[in-house]
């Protein structure tokens, strides 16, 4: 771990490789597991101003369970999350015609509807950040599903800071991102 201003950052985002395989995964990261995407709060204001923008690009499934729950949730530990399809599916998750998971946000802002690509906590996956009183923490995620993910970056040699360069500049600015990779070059 070093620290980086008011984060404190996992060495594993320099030494472990990333790129997301969409075509061995099937976007699996939006369908698995047992909760929606991490929301910070002005995020959760975001999301109900674009639903109606967004709303076209939904399934009848996700536009049930976010006119059921809301476009966002409060989870029982006071977190915001996206909404899910019966404890599964995240309400935004879309398929292109080879049942690859999308998001219908990001198709959104790809089609010019919308000017917010997705929640940070999906641009920064596989990083997580978790917020504390003094700093943010900076972790690697590791998932049995992004294996595959971890194969190709190894091949390709793409650190995981690397991959997700835009969504970290996004969180915390260019500055801080300069600085990661002074750290990055010190630790070749």
């Amino acid at each position: 771990m070093f620290q980086l201003g008011k984060t404190i950052v996992s060495e594993d985002i320099i030494e472990k490789d990333f790129v997301c395989n969409l075509s061995a995964c099937k976007g699996a990261c939006c369908i698995d597991g047992d909760a929606g995407a991490p929301l910070d709060e002005d995020e959760t204001k975001i999301l109900q101003d674009i639903y109606s923008k967004v709303k076209p690009f939904l399934r009848k499934e996700g536009i049930d369970a976010i006119e059921k729950q809301g476009t966002s949730i409060i989870t029982s530990f006071g977190d915001f999350e996206t909404p899910l399809i019966n404890g599964a599916d995240c309400a935004y998750v879309i398929f292109d015609d080879k049942k690859t998971a999308l998001c219908a946000i990001e198709e959104a802002y790809n089609q010019g509807e919308i000017s917010w690509k997705k929640p940070v906590s999906c641009h920064l996956y596989p990083i997580r950040v978790r917020e504390y009183t003094e700093f943010s923490g900076v972790n690697y995620d590791k998932w049995e599903i992004c294996d595959d993910a971890c194969s190709l970056g190894k091949e390709l040699q793409v650190p995981v800071y690397k991959f997700v360069k835009e969504a970290l500049i996004r969180k915390f600015g260019e500055d801080w991102y300069a600085e990661l990779e002074k750290v990055a070059e010190k630790m070749k």
